[in-house]
């Protein structure tokens, strides 16, 4: 554990050379800095085949979104990352309204990215997507007992909700977007209801939530999609468990869709390597990259491309996605986070 610590540390010590040395000006035209809060063994491949296919070496430093945005902001003018990757539309949002990301004009872009999941501005652009679904107990609930977000909040269901905090990103998403369709008097009335058929005190992430289902601490959860995909491919006797006993819900198919999210990134401002950075940003929506990019995470890519497979995705069947703009998402959190502190979903 000590030695695998000291090879991480190490390695990041040399992405931050290489980051500054590009950042002087040595090697320029073969560099990109990269901040990323993907941890994916499979984004190697990724990254190697931009590599071969462009001669441009790629220095990346990996750490929570949290992190690095603040890391960013303290680097100033000097910083060396030339592109930031992040996920959820909300902390995309954020780095946006603080001015972190520079404006890009790029046909490729605009035309692999569908308009709901980019900014028109050119700032950021997803590219790839997850749903939030929800989840259930197949030995409590029937799937037709439950069509939409809002049922969550029926009083039928006092005492058998399972959520993380409230005032969680993937949650103040979902909540934004219920102010996007609703209005914010029938959202809060949501989050209200939803808080009052706690089962418990949220808490963990939407792993924690679908083992909460599972063991019968609750009926109903919420999660993203991933989450659910990744106990699929466990091998582990107790996840196999778990995905036997607990059944996905697409919500809202009848009315406006699933609520769907993005990862995405795009250029910094103080781009050190602007080319560089605008080259992998359109190069990440290659029909290959999109697909090593959306499976790395069990995620949909947000180009259309033959070359994506994934079998646990596929098997919880075809469902519609919500149309709204990503921006939404970003421009009712504030509103979302008050909401929550209002009615006490902690």
């Amino acid at each position: 554990m000590f030695i695998s610590s000291l090879k991480k540390v190490a390695a990041c010590l040399v992405a931050i050379a290489a980051m500054t040395a590009a950042h002087t000006g040595i090697a320029q035209d073969k560099v990109l800095n990269l901040y990323s809060a993907r941890h994916y063994s499979t984004d190697e491949a990724l990254y190697n085949n931009f590599t071969k296919q462009t001669g441009i070496k790629i220095n990346r430093i990996e750490a929570g979104e949290d992190a690095l945005l603040q890391r960013i902001k303290a680097e100033g003018a000097n910083s060396p990352a030339d592109v930031f990757l992040t996920v959820d539309a909300g902390r995309l949002w954020i780095a946006d309204q603080e001015g972190l990301f520079a404006s890009i004009n790029s046909k490729v872009l605009n035309d692999r990215i569908p308009a709901a999941y980019r900014l028109a501005s050119g700032t950021w652009y997803g590219f790839s997507t997850r749903a939030r679904v929800i989840i259930y107990d197949k030995t409590k609930v029937k799937p037709s007992d439950v069509a939409s977000y809002e049922d969550l909040a029926n009083p039928k269901w006092k005492g058998q909700v399972c959520t993380r905090s409230g005032s969680h990103v993937y949650m103040l998403s979902l909540l934004s977007s219920i102010i996007e369709h609703n209005g914010a008097a029938k959202a809060e009335e949501w989050a209200k209801g939803v808080n009052t058929n706690l089962a418990r005190q949220p808490k963990g992430g939407d792993t924690d939530q679908i083992r909460a289902v599972a063991a019968g601490e609750c009926a109903l959860g919420l999660t993203n999609t991933y989450y659910f995909a990744r106990l699929m491919k466990s091998d582990k006797p107790e996840d196999r468990a778990v995905v036997e006993r607990v059944g996905v819900i697409w919500p809202n198919t009848a009315g406006r869709g699933v609520h769907m999210n993005v990862s995405g990134g795009g250029m910094l401002k103080n781009a050190p390597n602007k080319e560089n950075a605008i080259k992998f940003l359109e190069y990440l929506t290659s029909d290959q990259a999109q697909a090593y990019f959306a499976n790395g995470n069990n995620e949909w890519p947000t180009a259309q491309t033959a070359d994506f497979k994934n079998a646990e995705l596929d098997s919880l069947g075809k469902f519609k996605a919500d149309p709204i703009n990503m921006i939404a998402l970003g421009k009712n959190q504030r509103q979302a986070q008050e909401i929550v502190n209002r009615v006490g979903w902690k």
